[in-house]
């Protein structure tokens, strides 16, 4: 699992497809235990035992455990560590696979779905787990006053109850969808849905938390009364945050972690010269990108978002911090690993002339200010500079501000006009728009709010003809791309690496670290 892999000729379950055969079968079934089950490469079947330890970059002080404010990479992880959600996602085809429901059943036209649950579940401080736990969980999230990061895809439920010991989702519009959906990270069921104390880290994960240190270090133990045998090979697990890219590759080669996220693509090539270290690569949905918000001046002037636009060089991004591990980007959130995704918008090119001539046209004539940090993706105060770089060439002044690591996410992303950023991917299109492109969504971090856009969105995800939903995704596109505030240069891959004595990881399109799931998934071969 060292190489990138092309997702393009993979099997895609399609909407039509996905809601006929629900129908005809009436459920999904249950998948046979161990399907997950990750062996190497020469077929070693799993070895349990031993203590793990993962050196992350994304951690902050600031950081708080409960799951709907979960942001960035280590929280991630400590999330599918101690928590599980409704539903999850196939690893290679990113089709939906049950979890704690069990199977699924839509109405003829998707508004309604009926979800079987386990009944043979215990959360770690011994209650069994119900459906009423699970019809408390979401209806937190899905309350406008949550701050969720999954507001935005709970927005279109319109009723969440039990019925006949059975989870009924009533939605306003058809989504054929909605499954996918209930894998977001966020949505984690807790004991009456965590209202009363949504950070108490008490879930139906593989492990329980033991400790918690914000941006230093967390600790799991083994969960003897889990329901799953396809995961939590490792007695224990420990996170250390390890911010410093320098101190996180070091700490992997000197052996005192054996994995490590958010590896610079310039330490690849010396990496990949350790006799006891295994680089793990792969294509994905993420992206780095610079954000600014349509609705704070400078940056609610459309001509001057055209003018940053088109002044950036994607090309020396990719070549330069990514090192040639990742793919252009053209300002829409979206590549070719998401079903329906657009294939024939034109390609937005590094354009000196045409930046200068949107930046006169805005009238603006002071400089602008980005803030960046290495926080944001491997290379971001790189990129912000290489940016500034090639703005120059088009009269445009960018003053480049580097943030401190700790606190960035809380401190400058989603609240500062125009900063540096990095998004994982989401289940889908609609989730990919729903997230952070809605107006009403919790994380709409470029703050564009078109009311035409929210009702293609709608119109989209309640479509069932596949033609139809794919003309509606290229035209969010567009309007994305080219009325928006984002600034994707380059998707980027995922590159990890691990120690050699780690086995069975589990290269997951939906996202990096085996979509979170990679301490669950692995095991030590000491």
């Amino acid at each position: 699992m060292t190489h990138q892999k092309d997702r393009s000729s993979q099997p895609r379950i399609g909407r039509r497809h996905f809601l006929g055969g629900a129908a005809a079968l009436g459920a999904l079934p249950v998948l046979a235990s161990g399907l997950l089950m990750p062996r190497d490469a020469r077929g070693q079947e799993a070895k349990r035992g031993g203590h793990l330890k993962l050196g992350l970059k994304g951690g902050a002080t600031s950081d708080a455990l409960d799951p709907a404010t979960y942001s960035a990479s280590v929280l991630f992880v400590i999330g599918r560590l101690w928590g599980d959600t409704l539903i999850e996602s196939d690893p290679k085809t990113g089709a939906p696979l049950p979890s704690l429901a069990t199977s699924w059943t839509p109405s003829t036209d998707a508004s309604i779905w009926t979800f079987k649950i386990r009944n043979d579940v215990r959360f770690h401080d011994g209650s069994k787990m119900t459906v009423a736990d699970i019809v408390a969980t979401l209806k937190r999230h899905a309350d406008k006053n949550s701050q969720s990061g999954a507001l935005g895809l709970m927005a279109s439920i319109a009723s969440i109850e039990e019925k006949a010991g059975d989870l009924v989702l009533t939605l306003s519009e058809g989504n054929a969808d909605l499954p996918l959906l209930l894998t977001d990270y966020h949505l984690i069921i807790q004991p009456k849905g965590g209202v009363e104390n949504p950070a108490a880290a008490v879930g139906t994960g593989p492990y329980i938390l033991k400790s918690f240190e914000p941006g230093v270090r967390a600790t799991f133990e083994k969960n003897p009364k889990d329901w799953r045998s396809d995961r939590g090979f490792v007695d224990s697990v420990e996170i250390l945050v390890i911010n410093d890219n320098t101190a996180r590759v070091a700490a992997l080669a000197s052996g005192q972690v054996h994995f490590v996220n958010s590896i610079d693509p310039k330490t690849v090539p010396m990496l990949q010269r350790a006799p006891t270290v295994s680089i793990i690569r792969n294509a994905g949905k993420g992206f780095y990108c610079f954000l600014m918000h349509c609705d704070t001046a400078p940056f609610d002037n459309s001509d001057l978002r055209l003018a940053l636009k088109y002044a950036i060089d994607r090309q020396s991004i990719l070549d330069k911090v990514l090192a040639g591990y990742g793919t252009i980007g053209n300002d829409y959130p979206v590549n070719s690993n998401y079903p329906l995704a657009p294939t024939d918008i034109e390609q937005r090119p590094y354009d000196p002339d045409k930046a200068a001539f949107y930046f006169k046209k805005s009238g603006l004539d002071r400089p602008i200010l980005l803030r960046t940090s290495d926080a944001a993706f491997p290379g971001a105060v790189d990129a912000a500079i290489l940016f500034q770089q090639s703005a120059r060439k088009s009269g445009i002044t960018i003053d480049v501000k580097r943030e401190p690591e700790d606190g960035y996410w809380t401190n400058v992303w989603n609240k500062q006009p125009f900063c540096a950023s990095f998004w994982g991917g989401r289940p889908t299109q609609d989730s990919r728009y729903s997230t952070s492109y809605l107006s009403t969504a919790e994380w709409n971090d470029t703050h564009f709010k078109q009311p035409d856009f929210d009702k293609l969105v709608l119109q989209a995800r309640s479509e069932l003809d596949e033609a139809k939903r794919r003309v509606f995704y290229r035209q969010l596109a567009l309007m994305v791309r080219d009325d928006g505030g984002l600034i994707l240069p380059v998707f980027n891959d995922n590159i990890m690496a691990s120690s050699k004595t780690l086995k069975g990881y589990v290269d997951d399109i939906g996202n990096d670290m085996s979509n979170g799931y990679v301490a669950t998934r692995v095991w030590l071969d000491a």
